[in-house]
């Protein structure tokens, strides 16, 4: 396997980083400290086709491979986790409107969302089916050429600022394929939002309960035959879990480039801390953390551009060591600058909250170990096969 990048790739990363260095890292304390959400710099993410990153070229996006968004995400997010991890979500509700749904329902909404002036929010976890999301009891129930809707969703990224709601709801038999997905304007009748959560991390994006009282939408407003929703979920978060993986591979570049410049400059007993073997050994096991994590998120980026039958093995494996090790990395950061690590002059505190939640999201951590698990035994063991 050929683990140099291309020189389109290379590209791609140099213009990340810059927009992540200009747009981004300046204002990202600012946008914690505030609960902002920055809708003026994710429009101008949109100027550089961020909002449609592996959207098909003839849909309007950019038609980039896996491998190639996940290195855009990861430039991004040393910039600011939570904005880059809003642009993820929305690279993926966007991704599942223009894979699945009809020609009339794609021209009436991609430009929007992959231009900028539509937001998405993605609706699938729900107060009672969390990791057990086939258990979802959203419903919406067909009347005429319509649907109506009534449920509620939560823990909804952007919800309350953005436009569009790709929705997962019951249409038939309870299990996996008696749901079905939506897009439901934001503004419906009936739509309500929750109050702001107020989280431990990704505060620059707003994280709200939806509920739904017999909201009414047109029939072609469906993606894709009813009982599908639920296969575009979990395609969709086999992309996602990639996405947030390098979410924390760029916090974790960025807070293991701060230790390097602590370490040099900062000195105890009359010499520089890099001169200590207890902190290079550190260091170096930091290092090898990130190397190891990004290696997995592109291999498994790869497994999942070709299509390989073990892709979705790939993604929860990569989702769960690099979120694991990253936050862990981040972690080891903060300690390592005492209790300068702990103030907010420093942004390791936030890249330490903002990690964390990675490991819950797009399928908990725990969850992730299920999966790999059961395809394990599924294959009597048999490594060949998954390797």
């Amino acid at each position: 396997m050929d683990f140099d990048l291309d020189e389109e790739q290379r590209l791609l990363v140099d213009s990340a980083r810059a927009f992540a260095s200009h747009e981004l890292a300046p204002h990202a304390a600012d946008w914690d400290r505030d609960h902002h959400f920055p809708l003026e710099v994710i429009r101008r993410a949109a100027e550089q086709g961020y909002l449609g990153l592996y959207i098909a070229e003839e849909d309007g996006g950019l038609g980039l491979s896996r491998l190639s968004a996940a290195l855009i995400f990861e430039q991004l997010a040393a910039g600011c986790v939570a904005t880059t991890a809003y642009l993820t979500i929305h690279n993926m509700a966007t991704w599942m409107l223009a894979s699945f749904g009809d020609a009339e329902l794609k021209a009436r909404w991609l430009p929007g969302m992959i231009g900028g002036e539509l937001l998405a929010s993605y609706c699938l976890t729900e107060p009672d089916a969390g990791s057990d999301a086939a258990r979802l009891r959203t419903r919406a129930r067909r009347d005429g050429d319509d649907y109506v809707l009534d449920g509620s969703k939560c823990f909804i990224s952007g919800a309350g600022s953005t436009q569009v709601l790709i929705v997962m709801a019951r249409t038939g038999e309870d299990g996996a394929k008696g749901i079905s997905c939506f897009l439901v304007p934001a503004d419906a009748e009936g739509v309500r939002y929750g109050r702001n959560e107020d989280k431990m991390g990704w505060r620059a994006q707003p994280t709200r309960t939806i509920t739904f009282e017999g909201v009414r939408i047109p029939a072609g407003n469906r993606i894709g035959p009813e009982g599908q929703g639920f296969v575009y979920a979990m395609k969709g978060l086999d992309g996602g879990r990639l996405n947030i993986a390098s979410c924390s591979l760029g916090a974790a570049q960025a807070a293991l480039e701060q230790s390097l410049r602590y370490v040099e400059e900062r000195k105890q007993f009359g010499k520089p801390l890099a001169d200590f073997q207890a902190l290079q050994f550190k260091l170096a096991d930091m290092l090898t953390a990130l190397t190891a994590s990004r290696q997995m998120v592109r291999l498994a980026a790869n497994r999942l551009d070709l299509r390989h039958p073990e892709a979705s093995l790939f993604c929860a494996m990569a989702k769960r060591f690099a979120t694991d090790q990253c936050f862990t990395l981040c972690n080891e950061a903060l300690q390592l600058h005492g209790g300068y690590g702990y103030l907010n002059d420093y942004p390791l505190e936030r890249w330490v909250r903002d990690t964390r939640v990675h490991q819950i999201l797009e399928g908990t951590n725990e969850i992730m170990r299920v999966i790999v698990a059961r395809r394990l035994l599924e294959q009597g063991g048999d490594l060949d096969r998954l390797s």
